[in-house]
C-alpha cells in the first residue's frame, strides 16, 4: 500500500543530485513540500531534526529521514508502488523481460555517481565560488582544492579525454537503436543518473566541446528524449511541490508517524560482525567523502539500511536511516575506548 504521509525534500537548486531526486519524483508523479538549504553548511534547517549528515539532497517521509539518492531512489519506489498508480524507476525490459533493480541501483550509485561525477568535478571552476566555498568543498573532498585557474586548466585535457572515452560507452549500449539504457519499457533509475551527469556537462565551458568533437548521435538523442519525457511527466501535475521553511518541515516531520521498523527487523548477524547493539548510540558516517558523523540510537539495521533515533532541536525525535553499502556504523562506546 503506497504511503500516505508527506514527502519533504531538503535540497538547493545547484545541487546535481537533488536534481536526480526530483526528476525521480517528476517520474513517479509524487507530491511533495521542499525546503531550500544552504549550498554549503551550517544548513539549520536539518541540524533542527538532528541531522548532521553533510551531503544534499535529503528527503523526509512522515517521520523517516532518508540520506543518500542510493538509498532514497529504492525507498520511493517501494512506499509509492507502481500498483498504486506510481510511475516506476524499475521498469520491465522490453518483450516481456524482468526487471533489473539490482544492476541498475550497481550502474547509477557505483559508475555514475561515484566514477562520472567525480571525473566531472574536477572541472568545476572552484575559483568562481569565493573562498569560503572552495574550503567547505575541501573539507568534503578530504583534500586541498587550489582555486588557480592555470592549476584546474592543466588537467582539462585529461577530463576531456576521461569524458569522451565514456561517452562512448553510452553511444556502445545505444547503438542497437534502444529507447533507453537498459532496453526498459519507460526510463529507468539508470536513465535519470545518467542523463543528469551526461546532460550537465554540454554546459561546462571545459567540457562541452567533447560532443562537438566527437558527434555522439545516439546519446544526443537520447539526452534529448529523456530531457522531453521528463518534461511531460511534469505538466501532468501529479509532481506538485509547494516551498515551505525550515521550521515548517521539522513541524511535518515531528508531528507525522513513521514506517514500522519491522519492515527493516534488526539482523543480529549483521549486529555482530559490525559490533553494535540494538538501543545503542552509534554514528554513521560516509566511507569516501563528507565524512560527518551522525549520532543517534540504532534502532534497526539489516542489509540495505540502517535507521537511528536522532533528537531535534526542540526534543523531538526522527527516525534516520542511511545506505549500508558505503557507509560505516561504529558504536559511540567502542569508538570512545579506543580514544
Amino acid at each position: 500500500m503506497a504511503s500516505n504521509a508527506p514527502v519533504v525534500l531538503y535540497q538547493y537548486d545547484a545541487s546535481p543530485i537533488s536534481t536526480k531526486v526530483k526528476n525521480i519524483l517528476a517520474l513517479k508523479g509524487i507530491p511533495h513540500k521542499r525546503v531550500n538549504v544552504a549550498t554549503m553548511p551550517p544548513r539549520p534547517e536539518l541540524l533542527m531534526l538532528g541531522v548532521s549528515y553533510r551531503l544534499i539532497p535529503v528527503l523526509a517521509i512522515g517521520n523517516d529521514v532518508y540520506c543518500d539518492s542510493s538509498l532514497i531512489a529504492p525507498v520511493l519506489e517501494r512506499r509509492f508502488p507502481p500498483s498504486e498508480g506510481y510511475g516506476t524507476i524499475f521498469p520491465k525490459r522490453k518483450g516481456g523481460g524482468n526487471s533489473d533493480p539490482g544492476i541498475i541501483k550497481a550502474y547509477s550509485t557505483f559508475y555514475v555517481e561515484k566514477v562520472i561525477s567525480s571525473l566531472v568535478s574536477k572541472s568545476i571552476p572552484f575559483h568562481k565560488f569565493g573562498p569560503a566555498f572552495v574550503k567547505d568543498r575541501s573539507e568534503w573532498l578530504g583534500i586541498k582544492i587550489d582555486p588557480d585557474p592555470k592549476k584546474l586548466e592543466e588537467h582539462y585535457p585529461y577530463s576531456r579525454s576521461a569524458l569522451a572515452s565514456h561517452l562512448l560507452l553510452l553511444e556502445e549500449q545505444l547503438a542497437d537503436g534502444r529507447e533507453w539504457l537498459m532496453d526498459t519499457e519507460t526510463p529507468s533509475l539508470a536513465d535519470l543518473s545518467a542523463h543528469l551527469v551526461f546532460n550537465w556537462v554540454r554546459f561546462f565551458k571545459a567540457l562541452r566541446d567533447v560532443y562537438k568533437e566527437h558527434g555522439y548521435p545516439r546519446t544526443t538523442s537520447w539526452l534529448t528524449r529523456l530531457s522531453e519525457y521528463l518534461d511531460e511527466r511534469q505538466k501532468t501535475g501529479k509532481a506538485a511541490f509547494e516551498n515551505i521553511s525550515g521550521p515548517e518541515g521539522a513541524d511535518i516531520v515531528w508531528s507525522s508517524p513513521y514506517e514500522d521498523l519491522e519492515f527493516i527487523g534488526f539482523d543480529d548477524l549483521e549486529s555482530g560482525r559490525l559490533h553494535v547493539k540494538r538501543g545503542e548510540i552509534v554514528s554513521i558516517i560516509p566511507d569516501d567523502n563528507g565524512k560527518v558523523p551522525t549520532v543517534g540510537k540504532l534502532v534497526a539495521l539489516n542489509r540495505e539500511e540502517a535507521v537511528i533515533e536522532v533528537t531535534g532541536s526542540s526534543g523531538s525525535l526522527a527516525y534516520c536511516h542511511f545506505p549500508r553499502i558505503a557507509f560505516t556504523i561504529q558504536s559511540e562506546s567502542r569508538l570512545g575506548a579506543k580514544l
